[in-house]
């Protein structure tokens, strides 16, 4: 069932189940530019949930929000709440550098550490306070990542040294072993060819059996494939009418954003008739 959300145009289709993160009314500014506003839409824990929608919606702004990254740029402020296991991750007795251990992030390019396979992995753990086996832990990251075998015989050599495709699950090794909840992914196939492509996608049907999975991606065919749920992010003329601000425009399971979506303008957008 579809329904509107309170003081929203959006249409949001609650998920059933457990609701990991929520958003309740978010705008978010840079200065005095309104980025995006009025964001309701509640997350499933254990689900991969997809961001779409063209250039300038607002769509990696919100994935950032989440994490608090957005607290990295200057001048950026955001209201209203975003809760995480019903806990504001914006209230003032929040530490961010907590926030974004158990909420990890992974970037549109690959961006290793200058540092060994072996290292890229246990760094952040080691500063993080871990005190296990380390030999474990690197292995089951780059195991859960998809890696391992083209890495457990190269561990002492530079990141640098692999292909685009594997720094890139690399990274996504990386962000498993400070062992979070939820993995952000801000279009992590943008740079990538189709064979590192589908094996980045095969890794998330499995890492959603221990992870939220929150993604950001252009990619309309990938959303289809991997998520559960979909949000498509729009752009709309703001209420001064001199520019223009990024809106959730709907939120649903992914299939019937896809097949039948309550919105005109999600119709149009998925059947590519803008975009």
């Amino acid at each position: 069932m579809t329904a509107a959300a309170p003081s929203s145009s959006a249409a949001t289709s609650r998920p059933s189940g457990d609701i990991c993160l929520s958003l309740q009314n978010v705008g978010i500014s840079y200065g005095s530019n309104e980025a995006v506003r009025g964001v309701y839409m509640d997350i499933p824990r254990g689900k991969v949930t997809a961001f779409i929608g063209p250039s300038g919606c607002g769509k990696s702004t919100v994935l950032r929000a989440l994490n608090r990254m957005n607290d990295l740029i200057e001048g950026c402020t955001l209201k209203g709440r975003v809760l995480f296991d019903g806990q504001d991750l914006y209230a003032r007795d929040v530490d961010a550098v907590e926030v974004r251990r158990r909420i990890g992030m992974v970037f549109q390019k690959p961006n290793p550490f200058p540092k060994s396979i072996y290292e890229n992995i246990a760094f952040g753990a080691r500063i993080n306070g871990y005190r296990g086996d380390m030999d474990e832990l690197v292995e089951r990251s780059l195991r859960k990542a998809a890696i391992w075998d083209e890495t457990k015989d190269k561990l002492k050599e530079s990141g640098y040294a692999l292909s685009g495709g594997q720094q890139q699950r690399l990274c996504i090794a990386r962000a498993i072993a400070i062992e979070p909840e939820v993995i952000l992914m801000d279009e992590p196939c943008s740079a990538l060819d189709p064979i590192s492509t589908l094996k980045i996608e095969e890794m998330m049907h499995e890492l959603k059996k221990s992870y939220t999975i929150v993604i950001v991606t252009h990619n309309m065919q990938q959303a289809v494939r991997v998520s559960d749920m979909t949000g498509f992010f729009n752009v709309t003329v703001n209420a001064e009418g001199d520019g223009k601000v990024g809106c959730l425009e709907e939120f649903a399971v992914t299939e019937q954003i896809f097949n039948a979506p309550s919105q005109q303008a999600t119709q149009d957008y998925v059947s590519g008739r803008f975009g």
